[in-house]
């Protein structure tokens, strides 16, 4: 018996082990890779690096990089703030209230969501471009507004899906108005939710490629994709400063779901119980 449960184990453990090598060996040859001089990365393109520098970060923080960075958080972080203020609003009326076209409305969010940006991007140029709103920040975040509230609202009905209406019904015979028991006693119980919905809605954002190609000419309105993008100057890779960029991008994904597994884990139940 404790043979076969050594075994399991070490099974176990070897298969996270391998499971991990792959999952973090991108992470580490794209961070070896903007340690490296351009001439090192085609002298020496393996795993170790010779002469490590900082060279391409440097070069980055002297081009429009970091206004790139800072376009991507204002784009993506309104984008998600209004989604997540709307998705909950959305969210709620789907799931708590009783009025026709009820199951329609929910399966145009889902259809809305998948719809592949590939066929909105001309008909949202137009838009845009009749709106006078193209090649602007603004523009471009209500434009994300078009994918991530659907994302938003959907992720947050099974949320509210699974809290007991009795709270709510509660609520109301103390006294309480509709609003009030969503941002007092319901919101307060998804607060997990909403924090786990905002950071696949940023991301969703934060990593969007082709409207933002296609919206944002100038280079004052680039986004970081679009940023890093144009490191590629016809058949020349700039392969230390691409991945540099891609390091410096990934840095606030990270962080956000670093911090916001904690919210997370803590579960809807938990907090019912604490309520």
């Amino acid at each position: 018996m404790r043979r076969s449960t050594l075994l399991e184990r070490s099974v176990r453990y070897a298969s996270l082990a391998t499971l991990a090598v792959f999952i973090l060996f991108p992470v580490y040859y794209m961070i070896v890779t903007s340690l490296k001089s351009q001439r090192e990365v085609f002298r020496n393109p393996g795993l170790w690096i010779s002469e490590p520098t900082l060279a391409n970060y440097a070069e980055l923080a002297r081009s429009g990089f970091p206004r790139s960075l800072l376009n991507s958080f204002v784009v993506a972080g309104g984008a998600t703030v209004v989604s997540l203020v709307v998705g909950v609003l959305a969210a709620y009326s789907l799931v708590c209230l009783r009025y026709r076209l009820r199951g329609t409305i929910r399966n145009a969010l889902i259809l809305a969501y998948l719809t592949p940006s590939a066929l909105l991007f001309i008909p949202m140029a137009i838009i845009m471009s009749n709106l006078r709103q193209a090649d602007t920040l603004h523009g471009l975040m209500l434009v994300y507004l078009s994918f991530t509230t659907p994302l938003a609202t959907w992720l947050l009905m099974g949320f509210f899906s699974s809290l007991p209406p009795e709270l709510e019904e509660q609520a109301r015979v103390d006294g309480a108005t509709r609003i009030q028991a969503l941002y007092l006693v319901l919101i307060p119980l998804v607060r997990p939710g909403l924090v786990a919905v905002g950071i696949i809605t940023f991301t969703s954002g934060w990593n969007e490629f082709l409207y933002a190609l296609v919206l944002n000419l100038s280079p004052e309105a680039y986004t970081v994709p679009i940023a890093i993008s144009h490191l590629i100057s016809g058949d020349v890779y700039r392969w230390g400063e691409i991945m540099a960029g891609s390091v410096v991008a990934s840095v606030p994904i990270m962080v956000l779901y670093y911090l916001g597994q904690r919210s997370v884990v803590d579960g809807l139940s938990t907090g019912a119980v604490k309520g």
